[in-house]
């Protein structure tokens, strides 16, 4: 029998997966790698062999240390397992995940939990950045009950509400990558932008579809996916990512006019699947896009006016709010609400 290892299984925001302490995975990335395909079950469609989903919603990984960063409690390595191919990727965050991490801390008692609420600093491994994230801990406790309520998610849970600041660039060194608010790819205008995730935002017109589309029907038009494709690994090394061919990123958002009185509609390939919603990260990232002066999504969005912009992103399932902070024509910081919420604690074999 292989060895097994401590895990907590958690939901964060409309994401799944494995929430490990460094200290049970190997140190050595070639044999962590191996353990963590195995746990999870790829390379297959259906993840049958182990813990995933069969969706990379659900075939995810949070590695949380302690910190030495000044200023931070904990630090959180995000790592995307590959559905489908025996790939374990650190190219990207994963704000959804991120939601998970604070409580998972504190369970295991890398910071202590005050009485009411308790704020976790969070260094984000894969991008140098930081967030803080605060938890419900009446009494002292993690609870993950309570009346938030978020798109893509059943029922309701406690609030984890995170705030991200100094996000601009984290992969790719600047917010436009290229210097440019629009870039013509193989015809197509695109904002190529880096908030936190490294996203292509495309006017869905231009690429033959409305926008409105079922994430079913996106996936299954074979032309749409390959023309998408070809302008990733364009955008890839126009913002500095090099061959992204393998890479999970840069996210590929299709971009409409609201249609559910929020500022945008999105459909996102992340970015061979369309999402069933949007990542926190992406959204941020989308809703910036929405606030330069110009590009496929600011021709497109209605945005509020004023120093704090609630920028209501809609997606498939529903919508993600973004509330920027707007000073000297820059996003000085950006919030998000989420919820999670444990589901196992135990061993699991890999």
């Amino acid at each position: 029998m292989s060895d097994g290892r401590r895990c907590m299984w958690m939901r964060g925001g409309t994401s799944k997966g494995g929430y490990f302490l460094a200290g049970d995975l190997p140190a050595d990335r070639a044999a962590r790698d191996r353990v963590l395909l195995r746990m999870l079950g790829s390379p297959d469609p259906r993840q049958i062999d182990g813990m995933g989903g069969g969706d990379p919603l659900s075939s995810k990984v949070a590695v949380v240390r302690k910190s030495d960063h000044e200023g931070a409690d904990v630090d959180y390595l995000f790592l995307q397992v590959f559905v489908d191919r025996a790939v374990v990727s650190d190219a990207q965050n994963c704000g959804n995940i991120l939601a998970g991490v604070a409580p998972f801390a504190i369970e295991r008692g890398l910071v202590p939990a005050r009485d009411g609420s308790t704020d976790v600093r969070i260094f984000m491994e894969n991008t140098g950045q930081f967030a803080t994230a605060s938890v419900a801990t009446p009494g002292g406790q993690v609870s993950y009950e309570g009346e938030a309520r978020i798109d893509g998610v059943p029922g309701t849970a406690a609030p984890v509400p995170i705030v991200f600041q100094d996000t601009a660039g984290s992969s790719c060194g600047a917010l436009l990558p290229t210097g440019n608010p629009v870039d013509m790819i193989d015809g197509i205008a695109c904002t190529l932008i880096d908030n936190g995730m490294p996203c292509v935002v495309i006017a869905a017109t231009d690429l033959g579809v409305s926008g409105a589309e079922s994430p079913e029907a996106l996936e299954a038009d074979e032309a749409l996916r390959a023309r998408i494709e070809a302008i990733r690994l364009t955008a890839g090394r126009m913002m500095n990512l090099g061959d992204v061919t393998t890479k999970s990123v840069p996210k590929m958002t299709l971009v409409s006019a609201p249609a559910a009185g929020g500022a945008i509609s999105t459909r996102s390939f992340i970015p061979h699947r369309c999402h069933k919603a949007i990542g926190v990260l992406g959204a941020v990232s989308v809703a910036t896009a929405c606030l330069l002066p110009e590009g496929p999504a600011a021709a497109l969005a209605d945005c509020p006016d004023g120093e704090a912009r609630h920028l209501s992103i809609e997606h498939p399932t529903g919508e993600m709010t973004v509330i920027a902070q707007v000073g000297d024509g820059e996003i000085r910081s950006a919030a998000v609400l989420r919820t999670a919420r444990k589901l196992m604690d135990g061993i699991v074999f890999g």
